[in-house]
């Protein structure tokens, strides 16, 4: 049977339990040049390997362990833990009455394979599961760009995310300048690319600096600092921006993109924006303040309000103030660009 490569870097992992030597003596014949196994003669010892390896892609489970706790409790088990309880569970069982079969898919299983099995039967069963997880895996990969793990987490676990109150974060808005008129002079797959690659810098940027990304708007980039871990979220923002603008700087490209970037320190609301297309967004008055900072900054420097500026470490950062600015629905607001990142070669910690 030819086998479908589940995985591009290493061999899925495949727990086998049963108590019969001579099954598990079959069972890894067949599957250990295509998979790494892990194998157990009870159903304690399977639990026992799983407190222990953190690793295991897929069960195959024989029901009837006469010595010790059957399957179907350790299936239960399983499922009843947060850390296993993704784990897909093929019962192999002698039993063949569709009450046992229910009841093994009501504990929790996956599959349901009768002995005596074929081989084959048995691999393709565990190709259709770990096609299965190498989908879910694609899917969360997406999600996990759209929306925090946490966010995630409960997404998953509650179907609702509740907003949360941010008592201490930076925000950080970006947008191209003069951006209405290049668009109109390029080709709109060359202004996308454009795009994708600046965006796709600034993400890693954000990344580097502990800092997320929280959306893009045509030509502008929210992101903020402060949500996960609000340790030197300011220091780290603010970093993150006059990166931003070195890569501008620095791009080599026939388009010299430049940019505007304004930040707030203060409080904001996380919360998760509709129930069928998730958007992870934040909310307040704050938040509106950054985007208004951004609205009136310096091309090419990361302007701040006095919040942030109280916030970042002295011997890192220059600054000047640019004087009063009445920023729209906010009043007259003093604002200071940094300049200078004193030294450019060392991370905030």
């Amino acid at each position: 049977m030819k086998l479908v490569n589940t995985t591009t870097d290493e061999k899925r992992k495949i727990l086998i339990v049963d108590d019969l030597s001579e099954n598990l003596i079959l069972l890894v014949h067949h599957l250990g040049d295509h998979y790494e196994l892990a194998v157990a003669k009870s159903g304690e010892q399977a639990l026992e390997i799983l407190e222990e390896q953190q690793d295991i892609d897929l069960i195959l489970l024989d029901i009837v362990m006469p010595n010790g706790i059957d399957g179907y409790e350790v299936c239960k088990r399983i499922k009843a833990s947060i850390k296993t309880q993704h784990i897909p569970v093929i019962f192999l069982t002698g039993l063949n009455d569709s009450g046992d079969e229910t009841k093994g898919l009501q504990v929790g299983g996956a599959d349901y394979i009768v002995k005596p099995f074929k081989m084959e039967v048995v691999m393709a069963r565990i190709q259709t599961q770990l096609s299965l997880i190498q989908e879910q895996e694609k899917s969360r990969k997406l999600l996990e760009i759209l929306l925090p793990l946490n966010v995630i987490e409960e997404l998953n676990s509650k179907g609702e995310y509740t907003p949360v109150m941010h008592e201490n974060v930076s925000i950080l808005f970006c947008d191209l300048v003069g951006f209405t008129e290049i668009s109109t002079g390029i080709p709109a797959t060359k202004l996308v690319s454009e795009l994708s690659d600046i965006f796709t810098e600034f993400d890693k940027i954000m990344t580097e600096n502990d800092c997320m990304r929280i959306k893009t708007i045509g030509d502008g980039y929210m992101a903020v600092c402060g949500v996960l871990e609000t340790k030197n979220h300011a220091d780290k923002l603010v970093n993150a921006g006059l990166e931003m603008i070195e890569f501008l700087e620095s791009r080599a490209a026939d388009i010299p993109w430049k940019c505007r970037i304004g930040i707030n320190s203060g409080k904001a609301i996380s919360g998760v924006i509709g129930n069928q297309r998730f958007q992870f967004d934040l909310l307040g008055d704050d938040v509106n303040m950054a985007a208004r900072v951004e609205s009136n900054a310096q091309i090419m420097s990361v302007t701040v309000t006095n919040s942030t500026l109280q916030k970042l470490s002295p011997d890192l950062f220059e600054y000047q103030s640019l004087g009063q600015k009445h920023l729209k629905g906010k009043g007259v607001v003093e604002l200071f660009s940094i300049s200078r990142l004193k030294l450019a070669t060392s991370k905030t910690e």
